[in-house]
This record gives structure tokens, C-alpha cells and sequence, in this order.
């Protein structure tokens, strides 16, 4: 998990808190959205992951959740937009943390789960 820390913070500039804080709502997000079995095996393939998941910001991310709320569902990819604003990220950096995240994704877990995961949520891949 520090090298993922380490290499979200050298990309879009955050502190360590702040991408710890972008890299546990994007897991909380892909755990609820995405399709377990690949879920399952990135989560493993990044110790750490489950424990920053568990300690995300449940909110709906303000206006942007608000907004994506009453599009039906949880609001899907712009919820999580709406709440990596809400802890302070800009969209640049939300873009910078999702394809490191999915880089390091692809390292650790293989080309083909993250494969499967983008495909499985609608609108992910233009983060990644």
C-alpha cells in the first residue's frame, strides 16, 4: 500500500492523508459497483486496500452526488466524482489518482481483473 501512497501523492500532488483518504473511496466504490471475484483479487493484491475502504467517507459527495443520486442508483462513476471533490480533490486530480490507482491495479493484479472491472462499470474507463 505505501508504494501505491507514494506514487498517487508523486502524480497529482496530494499529501499522504488526502490520497490515502481518494484511495480508500475509490476501493469503497469498486467494492460496491464492481464484480466481486475481480474485486476480490485486486483487494488481495494490494494489502491494505480493505482496511482504507472500510475507513472512506460514506457520504454522497455534495452536489455532484446529489446530482448523480437522482440519476437513479448510488449515481455510479459521478458519485465517486462528486465524493473526491467532497475530500478535496480537484478533477485533474481525481484523474491522476485513477490511473495511477488502475496502473498499479494492473501491476499488482493482472491486465485482465482490471480489465474485467473497468468493463464492469459504466463510465470508469474515461478515469483510467
Amino acid at each position: 500500500m505505501e508504494e501505491l501512497v507514494s506514487r498517487i501523492m508523486a502524480a497529482s500532488g496530494l499529501d499522504d492523508a488526502t490520497a490515502r483518504k481518494a484511495i480508500g473511496i475509490i476501493l469503497a466504490f469498486l467494492q460496491k459497483e464492481g464484480p466481486p471475484a475481480e474485486i476480490g483479487q485486486l483487494m488481495a493484491a494490494l494489502p491494505g486496500a480493505q482496511e482504507l475502504a472500510d475507513n472512506a467517507d460514506g457520504g454522497k459527495g455534495g452536489l455532484m452526488g446529489m446530482v448523480g443520486g437522482m440519476m437513479g442508483g448510488g449515481g455510479g462513476v459521478m458519485a465517486l466524482g462528486g465524493q473526491l471533490m467532497a475530500a478535496g480533490l480537484s478533477m485533474g486530480q481525481i484523474q491522476s489518482v485513477s490511473k495511477e490507482m488502475f496502473a498499479v491495479g494492473r501491476e499488482k493484479a493482472g491486465e485482465d481483473t482490471m480489465g474485467a472491472i473497468v468493463g464492469a462499470i459504466p463510465g470508469l474507463g474515461q478515469f483510467v
